[in-house]
């Protein structure tokens, strides 16, 4: 039968997402292979792999909410708006903790971001990273964004150097969130650091790295690592169909609550786990 499921993984610096799923396709030897949410190659952290059936659900992963432990610096600003780009600005102005405390909220809530140059959106064809290694800069349309949560883990006044925990919807750009800081803050700010320590559901226990799959590939044990695709769904509430409501949904029929067990009560167009002789098939909307 066919390996599937999900893999959370700890994307090490220097690979970007597709790296790591070309790489864990030699591993597997398999071709059905996703991930659940681009990392920048200088970040780390959590990267969900689905593999097999299981890719599937990739997209609904890409859309769940991120959480990051960010590293700023303050005081120059780069063309990447992160620390392996060029220097474009620099300001001498000295900022106080409390200072940067001050403004942290005016970050939270709905919004409009504009995508950095050197990003992966694509405009007329063309991703936004290759046009600006090619020095053009072109008009991006900002995209709305919400940070639900933001904080200051650590900040020292003496290297202007702290670290910031940001929870955001998909599509949010961190670095960019520091750049407006450093504006915020009447100077500039470059992000230094960043590791994704939860994806939805899934944080960084028990996340493996490239040598930890191969271990279990060569003992046999790699089902033991995969978790099972339903997962990802925890927060839906799970609803059981029948023989007659398994054949009717495989033809892609509306499933009728006689055919079900455990509907009763829920509003219509809740979204549910749907499972058939204790197999999780699918997501179903009442």
């Amino acid at each position: 039968m066919e390996t599937s499921g999900i893999l959370i993984f700890n994307k090490p610096p220097d690979f970007t997402s597709h790296d790591v799923v070309a790489k864990l396709r030699g591993i597997l030897r398999t071709r059905r292979i996703g991930h659940g949410g681009t990392l920048d190659p200088m970040a780390t952290g959590v990267l969900p792999i689905f593999v097999g059936s299981a890719t599937k659900a990739a997209d609904y992963a890409a859309a769940q909410d991120k959480e990051y432990l960010a590293g700023f610096t303050l005081g120059f600003a780069t063309d990447t708006q992160d620390i392996t780009g060029n220097i474009t600005a620099r300001s001498e102005k000295r900022v106080q903790i409390e200072q940067v405390k001050a403004v942290l909220d005016s970050f939270l809530g709905e919004q409009q971001q504009i995508p950095p140059m050197y990003s992966a959106v694509k405009i007329g064809g063309h991703k936004l990273y290759d046009l600006a290694r090619r020095g053009k800069i072109v008009e991006r349309p900002a995209r709305a964004i919400t940070i639900l949560e933001i904080a200051l883990c650590d900040f020292d006044e003496q290297t202007q150097r702290g670290t910031l925990r940001v929870v955001c919807s998909k599509g949010t750009y961190v670095r960019t969130i520091v750049h407006d800081l450093g504006e915020r803050l009447g100077t500039y700010a470059v992000m230094h650091a960043l590791t994704r320590i939860r994806s939805g559901v899934y944080t960084m226990e028990g996340a493996l790295s490239f040598g930890m799959i191969e271990a279990a590939r060569d003992a046999g044990t790699l089902d033991r690592l995969f978790l099972p695709t339903d997962t990802l769904f925890t927060a839906y509430p799970a609803v059981t169909i029948n023989d007659e409501g398994n054949e009717r949904a495989l033809r892609g029929a509306t499933v009728f609550d006689r055919q079900t067990s455990g509907l009763a009560g829920f509003a219509p167009k809740t979204l549910c786990r749907v499972y058939y002789n204790g197999v999780f098939c699918m997501l179903g909307r009442i």
